[in-house]
């Protein structure tokens, strides 16, 4: 079911999905701190919120009756992406916000065809910023599909709990189901450990068994629980400017470092 048709141009940007079914996992916490991150390290980044939720649209502080035409637009209804990108504020970082009607998208997106490319074939003309960034929502539904189609690689946040394990290797087996039947060059970029306590035992346990079942697939870098992760998305900001030099905001910056130096090495295929 590949579709080297619609195969996209050498030149596009790099496009990399943030995904877990769970909810709860920091999963756009890093969506918005670590695009600040690459921005400030110079790579481009524009990112595309995916979450009928919205949150990433909130995070960085814009109103919900100012963000339509959005991601829906672009899946639905075909606009083009230059139509529907907002600036942020923040030098070479852009967003195409998730607009109400999103919601819905996941019913409308059954009876279109070609369903499941709709975000690829959306991207495929893209010629903005230099890294797109895919906040998608806390299901394993179209809109993540689309999303892990359209990506060249994911990016798993992990939180450091009890139950982080579960659900992952669902989550494994649908991204290697998309990479054989939609999207060859879908790669595993990483998983992200997140909310991690070092004086809790049972953090240090959760990382150490991810490490040990993943290796090197896992970032060295940890996002710890910190509270200026958490109140910086009620002030419309990321962490990283609500508070540059708090625990979170310079996990975030050494996470764009080591994404960075990972983008410099070959990728290799989920196995």
């Amino acid at each position: 079911m590949s579709d080297p048709a619609s195969s996209q141009p050498a030149s596009r940007p790099r496009v990399i999905a943030i995904a877990n079914q769970k909810g709860g996992v920091g999963k756009t916490t890093t969506a918005i701190n670590l695009a600040t991150a690459l921005a400030a390290a110079g790579r481009p980044v524009m990112l595309i919120d995916l979450d009928p939720q919205g949150n990433a649209s909130t995070g960085l502080g814009l109103p919900a009756d100012q963000r339509s035409p959005g991601s829906y637009a672009l899946l639905i209804e075909g606009r083009p992406l230059s139509d529907l990108t907002r600036p942020t504020g923040i030098p070479d970082f852009s967003i195409v916000p998730a607009d109400q009607d999103l919601a819905g998208a996941e019913i409308e997106l059954v009876a279109l065809t070609r369903r499941e490319y709709r975000l690829r074939d959306a991207l495929s003309v893209a010629n903005q910023g230099d890294l797109i960034l895919l906040d998608c929502p806390p299901s394993l539904g179209l809109l993540t599909v689309n999303a892990l189609v359209a990506a060249d690689a994911v990016l798993v946040p992990l939180q450091c709990e009890f139950f982080a394990l579960e659900g992952l290797s669902q989550l494994m087996r649908t991204i290697e189901a998309v990479r054989r039947g939609f999207n060859p060059r879908l790669a595993l970029h990483g998983i992200v450990l997140t909310m991690y306590d070092r004086r809790n035992n049972l953090s240090e346990q959760v990382a150490a068994d991810v490490r040990a079942f993943f290796g090197d697939r896992v970032f060295e870098t940890m996002i710890p629980r910190n509270i200026r992760l958490s109140e910086a998305p009620s002030h419309g900001k990321p962490a990283l400017l609500y508070d540059f030099r708090s625990p979170g905001s310079q996990a975030y910056v050494r996470l764009a470092g080591e994404l960075l130096r990972r983008e410099r090495e070959p990728s290799e295929a989920l196995s």
